[in-house]
């Protein structure tokens, strides 16, 4: 793949379209990649909450705010969550509705649904 940017990439974007990559393809299930995004402080708290959602699982909003010390955070984190720089890597993805329904994704719920697929944390 050819990069038609102002600059050629680095090996820190090299590594990222080598793991999204490997991610589509099933040969990787996690990222290693320096991240550095920019939010308020919960929504970092959020962002590193769902960082540590494993492939192939799900979460709710209320527990991301149960974990983040009050129930009633909960559309905060869905705030929060809507505002993810960094979707894959960061999996906003796999965080679902408290009656186990999928519920926003900015990317849509049909790729949110073809993500947990992907990563089966969704029967077919």
């Amino acid at each position: 793949m050819e990069f038609d940017g102002p600059e050629e990439p680095d090996i820190h974007t090299e590594s990222a379209k080598t793991q999204l990559r490997e991610y589509f393809e099933g040969m990787r299930n996690s990222f290693d990649l320096i991240l550095n995004p920019h939010g308020t402080e919960f929504e970092s708290k959020v962002w590193e909450k769902l960082k540590s959602i494993p492939h192939g699982s799900t979460t709710t909003y209320g527990t991301i705010a149960k974990e983040l010390g009050d129930t009633n955070f909960s559309q905060a984190v869905g705030a929060a969550n809507g505002k993810n720089p960094i979707a894959i890597v960061i999996p906003c993805h796999r965080v679902i509705g408290s009656n186990n329904k999928l519920v926003g994704y900015a990317g849509g719920l049909e790729r949110k649904e073809w993500l947990l697929k992907h990563e089966g944390a969704l029967l077919l």
